[in-house]
């Protein structure tokens, strides 16, 4: 069988994906900035075109014209110059910052607002020759020498019937006056633009997908970079940090499962718990099958009162049983016969429908190289 691991079919992780766009490797379709801006553009001209190009014929009329006082002074003529520059941009301005906005937000549709600092730096693996011929002759070239064909087609097909289907009107023009000429062409003109608008927009709306395909397959990893991946992500002490702790939780769950099946839980009021599970047909020792301290010790004594296993209180013994006696192990050998006493208490409990109160809870003797504190250190 072949060895497909160096083979990029897998689909990019979640730190692949961050890495590549904090490089600004994300999906942008230039298709759909110029058709937003073209279409942009075209609403703004058929809504406010006459009044901006009235207020331009006149602002440029007013250039044509000299007063008596500036004649004589040639000095005033800079000052007049450069506020008619300023009054000429003031026109201008609010459609400037239209297409400018519109520019933007398309961006941030296609593949979002990202600012990186990467990409301004100088790259020298562009100067590989061999990689400009690759991307010269590659798929990706391929694909926009497509596109560029298609727009070309795409505008060229509309101007054409715009001037087919207005070629009467275009005629006529000459024998127009200055301003119903201007006029009718405008209308002409914003008709192909409107056209042209929506044939980009349907290549636009092609070309996103296609170019979210494109850089997905770019970013797309092998099964080798996957896992080297996960070797480093697991070394880093947060990630080992959160490892552990789902481990923990997962152990904790499965012990806590196992409270139901106890037959007592011995207990440190306050601080330690430890359930207990013995079969009196086998010639085993008693199986600690829970255990825990503080928070994880209040659940299994309130687990044990919702199943009804017996909850023995003796701080001495819940300590001893703590720290010599490991998850799901038999008890250590020298508190068997205090545990004994206990699991015969508990039993002779569960037997003795009447007179229980008969039975004495028995005094229990821990040995002495048994007796811990609550920090896991024997008392001297």
């Amino acid at each position: 069988m072949a060895d497909d691991s160096s083979e990029r079919t897998e689909e990019p992780t979640a730190q692949r994906l961050s890495k590549a766009r904090e490089e600004g490797q994300v999906a942008r379709s230039v298709e759909l900035s110029t058709a937003a801006i073209l279409v942009a553009a075209t609403l703004f001209f058929s809504l406010s075109g006459s009044y901006l190009f009235h207020r331009l014929g006149a602002l440029f009329a007013s250039q044509l014209q000299f007063d008596r006082k500036v004649m004589d002074k040639a000095e005033l003529l800079p000052s007049i110059f450069f506020q008619s520059i300023i009054d000429g941009y003031l026109l201008i301005l609010p459609v400037m910052i239209l297409l400018a906005v519109v520019a933007l937000l398309s961006t941030v549709m296609s593949g979002g607002l990202i600012f990186s600092p990467k990409m301004i730096l100088p790259k020298f693996s562009k100067l590989d020759p061999l990689a400009g011929l690759s991307r010269m002759f590659g798929m990706k070239a391929l694909i926009d020498l497509f596109k560029t064909f298609l727009k070309f087609l795409v505008i060229s097909v509309i101007l054409w019937m715009s001037i087919t289907n207005n070629i009467e009107d275009l005629v006529s023009l000459n024998r127009m006056d200055l301003g119903t000429a201007v006029s009718h062409a405008g209308t002409m003109i914003l008709d192909a633009c409107f056209w042209m608008s929506m044939g980009l927009v349907v290549i636009a709306i092609a070309d996103v997908p296609l170019q979210h395909y494109q850089v997905n397959k770019k970013l797309k990893m092998t099964r080798q970079e996957i896992k080297d991946e996960m070797k480093n992500a697991e070394g880093r002490p947060e990630v080992k940090a959160t490892i552990r702790r789902r481990q923990r939780e997962m152990a904790n769950s499965r012990m806590m499962e196992k409270v139901k099946d106890a037959d007592v839980v011995i207990t440190n009021p306050q601080h330690f718990a430890v359930a207990l599970s013995y079969d009196p047909n086998s010639d085993g020792a008693p199986t600690l099958i829970a255990k825990g301290t503080d928070e994880l010790a209040k659940r299994i004594k309130d687990l044990a009162k919702e199943e009804g296993v017996y909850i023995f209180e003796a701080p001495e013994l819940a300590r001893a049983l703590y720290f010599t006696t490991k998850l799901d192990h038999p008890i250590h050998e020298g508190l068997y016969h205090v545990v004994a006493q206990v699991i015969a208490y508990v039993f002779s409990l569960n037997q003795t429908y009447a007179g229980a109160e008969g039975i004495v809870k028995p005094t229990l003797r821990i040995p002495d190289n048994m007796r811990y504190d609550e920090n896991g250190f024997l008392f001297q």
